[in-house]
């Protein structure tokens, strides 16, 4: 009777490949083989997933805008901005209004870097450049090309997600 092989996931990790064989997984990298048990790998995936996030591919939005259907790229919108049953969608080139819900969009957007700090409100992570703590418990937020916006007490924890890695011995979103 033949023996059927078991069925190998392979990732590709900082120039090393993970092969995944039922319980156990190799690692071949230049430095030899090494066995690691399955708790290992979820370690590994762990500490690789923020790479992963930042990496996230470029999503084109498609607009309606006059008959016609204009695609905005989503590393060029700023900030999304709710009024009443419609956001609007500020980007570099303009802003355009859309009949949607912001929890929607967030809902779409937040692979993309969209992260939440109102309940208004949806910034661009990669146009954050500063966070500033105020006494009253909540958070000024600017972004490039000096706007700021208000980060409420609610929304304070989704500022982790501004960065990948935060190097500072003084954690103000522990508070």
């Amino acid at each position: 009777m033949e023996r059927r092989r078991p069925q190998m996931l392979i990732e590709k990790l900082a120039g090393s490949q993970i092969v995944q064989m039922s319980e156990h997984i190799t690692i071949a990298s230049d430095m030899g083989l090494r066995q690691l048990t399955t708790s290992d790998v979820a370690h590994v995936k762990a500490r690789t997933e923020p790479l992963a996030r930042c990496h996230t591919p470029l999503a084109r939005i498609a607009i309606r805008v006059k008959g016609r259907t204009r695609f905005v790229s989503t590393d060029c919108v700023l900030v999304i901005r709710a009024q009443g049953n419609y956001v609007l969608l500020q980007c570099e080139s303009g802003s355009y209004l859309l009949r949607e819900s912001i929890t929607a969009i967030q809902r779409q957007l937040e692979p993309y870097g969209f992260v939440r700090i109102h309940r208004s409100v949806l910034v661009n992570r990669s146009w954050v450049e500063e966070i500033r703590p105020y006494l009253t418990g909540d958070y000024g937020l600017r972004m490039r090309g000096g706007k700021e916006f208000k980060v409420t007490r609610t929304y304070k924890y989704n500022l982790k997600s501004l960065a990948e890695l935060w190097l500072s011995n003084d954690s103000f979103l522990d508070r």
